[in-house]
């Protein structure tokens, strides 16, 4: 179960750095236009993913607070369901790649929250 949840963690820890480096690097005139969504709040998601990545790794390889590893799996799962929510209205096969993501958030929620304590 162990190395199932590291390789869920370390995927997961990919899509969000890709995600939120490209809001990050991409135009907001043209990501604001695309998502319908204000620019401080696209920058706001993007840090959050990135923060989120970066905790769903380091806490719980260095030993350091591993707690922190479920908490940032559980704050990666709200942004997804937010996500699922958006993209549902337009198109509904749309809303599945969040969906999915935010079981596997969840997945890893459940698994590490144990081993945290």
């Amino acid at each position: 179960m162990n190395r199932l949840l590291w390789a869920v963690q370390i995927l997961l820890a990919l899509l969000f750095l890709f995600a939120g480096g490209a809001k990050l690097i991409m135009p907001m005139d043209q990501a604001a236009t695309q998502l319908s969504m204000p620019v401080w709040f696209l920058h706001f998601v993007a840090v959050a993913e990135i923060a989120g990545a970066i905790g769903l790794i380091l806490p719980w390889l260095l030993r350091i607070k591993p707690w922190l590893t479920p908490l940032a799996a559980a704050g990666l799962l709200i942004i997804m369901i937010g996500a699922t929510v958006v993209t549902l209205h337009p198109k509904l096969t749309a809303a599945l790649l969040p969906f999915i993501t935010g079981v596997l958030c969840a997945f890893v929620v459940r698994g590490r929250w144990r081993g945290a304590s």
